[in-house]
């Protein structure tokens, strides 16, 4: 019998085991039936400050950056900052606290604060890399080789629920509060001391 009849055969016979496989591989998990994590009691991401919505979020804006957070472009009323942590070599992880500072009814110089951290964790893994190999009769074959880049893939993601590291934030930021201007007020002292004197 000649060769390449024994490997188209040989081919033909593998391909229901190879694509049993891959069937098998690419189910991912089940999903989550009846989860509801949330139950809308406490109020561990609020709190309430004696000061104008621009002066709140400015002192929350120190606050985050007196502890290494690096901060997108702030607006007035609105914080975004991120930190970064790599508790194991395989292992990274990104906290992200986002805060919202919004005026009260019929108090200007009082806010409201709402803070939200997001966790994301990565783990380190190999690159699975191919080869193919080309066979007369049959065409090619992909062969799995362990490829030696690693790369960061994201394993979980979830809101901080520890109403004890909003308690610690929230009084973090009411020490920055009283050395805290409104950004109106820092940007105007800060254009009157441009203006040279006359």
């Amino acid at each position: 019998m000649p060769f390449a009849v024994v490997l188209r055969r040989l081919a033909v016979g593998l391909a229901p085991v190879v694509l049993t496989g891959c069937a098998g591989l690419s189910q991912g998990p089940a999903p989550l039936l009846n989860f509801q994590p949330e139950s809308f009691d406490g109020a561990a991401h609020v709190r309430h400050f004696d000061a104008a919505p621009g002066r709140s979020c400015e002192a929350a804006r120190r606050a985050l950056l007196s502890q290494g957070y690096v901060l997108t472009p702030a607006q007035p009323e609105q914080v975004t900052g991120r930190k970064y942590f790599q508790p194991t070599a395989e292992h990274h992880v990104q906290l992200e606290f986002r805060v919202v500072c919004a005026p009260e009814l019929g108090d200007a110089q009082a806010a409201t604060m709402f803070v939200s951290g997001l966790k994301e964790q990565y783990v380190v893994r190999k690159v699975k890399d191919s080869a193919s190999l080309g066979v007369g009769g049959i065409g090619s074959l992909s062969l799995p080789l362990e490829g030696s880049l690693d790369s960061m893939v994201k394993v979980a993601s979830e809101t901080v629920t520890d109403a004890a590291l909003y308690a610690r934030f929230f009084e973090l930021v009411h020490g920055y509060l009283d050395r805290a201007p409104a950004p109106q007020a820092e940007a105007a002292s800060a254009s009157a001391a441009s203006v040279p004197a006359q």
